[in-house]
């Protein structure tokens, strides 16, 4: 019979506007408050998802229409024009034209308030339509988010408020171009949070961002569970502490490799949770109490909790007889006890446990109840070689945090296949 310890698993609307008088050629912008009812455009109805933003924008006199009496909400805005909009908006201090081309000043000021990175582009690709995430990390830099991580930029723009989703899953389209009207959006967003102003975040959106960015969505969705003193990260946040260098585990002996890809936390209280996709039925799965003869202890019966779904490989295995052969990686997670193992064994989901379908390991996951309470001392997520003897064995702790108590008392979730 082969051991296996496995724990814890496994595992925007970005929005838009142009900016000043002449983000085109000054000769083809109209001002708006040259214009009939300032800031009503012919192709903006009332019930236009950006009508409000774009009426405040032109109001604010940052944005400007055409001599048609259109704003062109769809049309695609370059990341020159983004600049100029959000220069314009935050009212930079920006120098007189001096015969280079017309965004020139605007990208300077803008570099000068640190909104842009240190790209430097050439004038065909300042004419390029800007991308989702340029836009979510000028708008971020902006509100004086700093990160040396360009792939955090996403994030911390979704979990300020200032990107939401695509759709309702959170989809993110980092690469796709944004227009005008969501161009408008996001720098009144912007301004909201420079003047003092909170926005609502969407969940699913920074979720996704999250893992985007360091392969993990535990502090988006479980954060009451990873909870740790701030003097455990001073000058950083708690979800820097993930070791995304870790997630590859090589063995001392250099013959087996695994990866782990995500390790996703999942809401089964929320049925709109998008990664509830990533798991079979959720009404035949069961949680595992050391008794596989019981067919009772079934996963929806506790919605009240998360399930951690560990996403993995392995990238090769040089010797089977040494590590066994698996489609993801082994797991750990440690810290954790019941506060009545009795009733644990009687079927009372009272601490973390494995998820199976028909057999144990056949999904890589576990069941976590809601209840803040059962950290139990130093809680720690790893991965390890999946390794017959001891001598092959190698773990890579991912995340460790302090629980409520001062001294750590250790448990791990672990069955046998």
């Amino acid at each position: 019979m082969r051991k296996y310890r496995w724990l814890l698993v496994c595992l925007v609307t970005v929005c838009g506007g142009i900016s000043g008088a002449a983000a085109f050629a000054a000769s083809d912008v109209t001002e708006v408050s040259k214009m009939p009812g300032k800031g009503h455009f012919k192709d903006v109805p009332d019930h236009h998802w950006a009508s409000g933003a774009i009426t405040i924008a032109a109001a604010k006199g940052y944005v400007s229409g055409y001599p048609d009496g259109g704003f062109r909400p769809n049309e695609k805005i370059t990341r020159a024009e983004f600049i100029k909009m959000a220069a314009v908006a935050l009212q930079l201090e920006v120098k007189a034209p001096t015969g280079e081309e017309w965004y020139v000043p605007y990208v300077e000021a803008a570099g000068g308030a640190k909104l842009t990175g240190e790209t430097k582009w050439s004038a065909r690709e300042w004419n390029q339509p800007m991308t989702r995430f340029e836009m979510a990390s000028t708008a971020a830099r902006a509100i004086g988010e700093r990160t040396s991580d360009d792939g955090k930029w996403m994030y911390l723009a979704a979990k300020r408020g200032l990107i939401t989703g695509k759709d309702q899953k959170g989809t993110l389209g980092v690469k796709d171009t944004t227009n005008r009207a969501q161009a408008v959006t996001i720098i009144e967003r912007m301004l909201t949070v420079k003047n003092g102003g909170k926005l609502s975040a969407d969940k699913y959106a920074v979720s996704s961002a999250e893992l985007a960015w360091h392969g993990t969505n535990i502090f988006t969705i479980m954060p009451e569970i990873f909870t740790t003193p701030a003097s455990q990260y001073a000058g950083k946040t708690i979800e820097e502490l993930w070791r995304k260098d870790k997630m590859v585990i090589d063995s001392v002996d250099g013959k087996y490799r695994g990866q782990l890809d995500a390790l996703v936390a999942i809401d089964l209280e929320d049925p709109y949770d998008p990664n509830l996709a990533l798991l079979p039925d959720v009404r035949k799965l069961k949680w595992f109490n050391n008794d596989t003869s019981r067919n009772d202890l079934m996963v929806h019966k506790w919605r009240k909790s998360y399930i951690l779904y560990y996403k993995g490989h392995e990238v090769y295995n040089k010797d089977t007889k040494m590590y066994a052969k698996e489609n993801y990686v082994p797991f750990l997670l440690r810290g954790f006890s019941s506060p009545d193992m009795e009733g644990y064994f009687k079927g009372v989901l009272n601490m973390p446990s494995g998820v199976y379908r028909e057999r144990l390991g056949d999904i890589p996951a576990f069941i976590i109840p809601k209840k803040v309470g059962l950290q139990n001392g130093h809680l720690s997520i790893a991965i390890h070689t999946p390794a017959y003897s001891r001598s092959g064995y190698k773990s890579n702790e991912l995340l460790t945090v302090e629980g409520p108590l001062s001294k750590p008392i250790l448990k791990e979730v672990s069955w046998t296949k």
